[in-house]
């Protein structure tokens, strides 16, 4: 939930297929012009207004395909130029100039200029603003357009992050003057794709955008099916009626392995499957119960039970995608019941202690029921709770109404929620605030990268959360279908350059 500096940003797969392509192989064969690609995902957004509501279902459905930035981040992960043509930074790193791409036009046919942009991103720093990744926009003072194709971003101070910041839902372009109001059933947006349909509760269509700027999207049309439950998403895939399985559960792929009619591929992604850990709440408030949930827990058992063996151990809020990962963190709170055992008489819970557990159904159950029997094992009594997405939003992530829970982050890059005392886990440390708003104004990203590894550590070894793995990423693909984004899926899924052949 994916939610990045505000939300978990969650679910679906990400995957890494071939080679350097940062696209899932395919069997080649020319793509028809008109074609329909289904899709399956797993978690279906609420609204389809992306400047204020939260999680990953809205970027994964509407970054680039039907929502541009300035910037974007290609199949490798680098930023990249989209609606800005090229950018220049000034040599004390406060002012950034970009310079917008010829012909730009929006869904309905209007221009797209830099008076948008401006207009756009002021109602992403104005007072109030519930746009979920304000935080990428926290340094901008100013923008301003000089003319009709230049924007001009002023920083109050250095950030590092900036224009990494440019390619999430904070950097997308909205026509100036649109109604508010009308963003959560409507999109008006500049990309390759614009929303043709909504079944709620079953499925989102979009179709090909016929006033594209750019070069056309491959494919016509692309059906979203919205399968939570993994047997009837396998059954979907295998009778034809999806073209690509996204998410499928790694101990259930058996139907697709050495079957001709598919393609399994298989990556890294951003996704971190956390234990959120109420760091404010009665007993958890003891940094010697949080070390001793996190000794209690299995991890490598974990991955071999519910991911197949297919999951990465991580140590801390830091996935293998990011430029902070250090592999070593794993070795903090090492796998030890007698040692968790002896946390918790140390705490004066001898006698153990009763906690919830609140997971959202979308999850495969056995995560969170092998948690409790972990858990269970040293003497922490958890009342299991699975609850509707939207549910586990208001209770946990808005109310913080919970002791433990668990969740997909999905998105890159997420390590500075740890900094924001508000943010739903409610850990706290001026340390970590320090490192962190050094990290964000470092003058390279060396530098920057090397403060995050410090937080990364920090909350590992003050047990704010646990970190149960990092998904592989997987995707299932029926035979001609080619071009399936591969990286951080869950998060974003640009469609533009999928093509397909149809199904025989």
């Amino acid at each position: 939930m994916r939610v990045r500096r505000l939300v978990p940003v969650l679910l679906v797969a990400a995957v890494l297929a071939a080679g350097c392509s940062g696209e899932a192989p395919g069997d080649g064969g020319g793509a028809a012009a008109d074609t329909t690609l289904d899709v399956r995902l797993v978690l279906e957004p609420t609204s389809l207004d992306i400047t204020t509501v939260a999680g990953a279902a809205l970027p994964q459905l509407l970054l680039d395909n039907v929502y541009q930035g300035l910037l974007t981040r290609d199949g490798h992960g680098v930023i990249a130029p989209l609606l800005a043509e090229r950018f220049d930074t000034s040599a004390d790193g406060l002012t950034y100039t970009f310079r917008l791409r010829d012909g730009l036009t929006f869904a309905d046919g209007s221009p797209l200029t830099s008076a948008d942009v401006v207009w756009s991103y002021r109602k992403v720093i104005a007072p109030g603003s519930k746009n979920p990744n304000r935080a990428d926009f926290a340094a901008v003072s100013d923008i301003s357009a000089p003319d009709a194709e230049t924007v001009v971003i002023t920083l109050r101070q250095r950030d590092a992050n900036f224009t990494y910041g440019l390619t999430n839902r904070a950097g997308v372009v909205l026509k100036q003057g649109t109604d508010p109001a009308t963003l959560a059933d409507t999109t008006n947006g500049s990309g390759p794709f614009v929303v043709r349909s909504w079944q709620r509760g079953s499925s989102i269509t979009l179709a090909r955008n016929e006033h594209y700027w750019g070069e056309p999207a491959q494919l016509a049309t692309v059906v979203l099916h919205y399968i939570p439950d993994t047997a009837t998403a396998n059954n979907a895939e295998l009778t034809g009626v999806t073209d690509v399985l996204t998410g499928p559960e790694p101990t259930s792929l058996a139907p697709f392995q050495n079957n001709p009619d598919f393609t399994v591929a298989q990556g890294v992604t951003s996704d971190k499957f956390v234990l959120g850990i109420n760091n404010s709440r009665g007993p958890l408030a003891d940094a010697r119960v949080r070390h001793a949930i996190r000794r209690a827990i299995d991890k490598d058992g974990l991955i071999r039970v519910a991911q197949a063996g297919k999951g990465h151990r991580i140590g801390s809020d830091v996935a293998p995608t990011d430029p902070w990962f250090d592999a070593g963190l794993t070795a903090i709170d090492p796998y030890d019941p007698a040692a968790a055992r002896a946390l918790l008489a140390q705490a004066g819970f001898a006698d153990g202690l009763d906690l919830n557990l609140v997971m959202p159904n979308i999850y495969n159950p056995v995560i969170g029921e092998y948690v409790v029997s972990q858990l269970g094992q040293v003497g922490i009594r958890v009342r299991y709770e699975r609850v509707e997405f939207p549910t586990w939003l208001d209770r946990v992530y808005t109310r913080g109404d919970y002791d433990l829970s668990i969740v997909d982050h999905a998105e890159a890059r997420d390590i500075a929620t740890y900094a924001n005392p508000a943010y739903y886990w409610h850990y706290s440390d001026v340390q970590v605030q320090e490192w962190a708003a050094q990290a964000a104004m470092a003058p390279s990203d060396g530098e920057r990268d090397e403060l995050y590894r410090k937080v990364a550590r920090k909350i590992s070894e003050d047990a704010a959360s646990d970190w149960l793995f990092s998904s592989s990423g997987l995707v299932v693909l029926r035979k001609g279908v080619n071009g399936f984004p591969t990286r951080e899926t869950n998060s974003r899924l640009d469609l533009a350059r999928v093509s397909a052949t149809p199904a025989q």
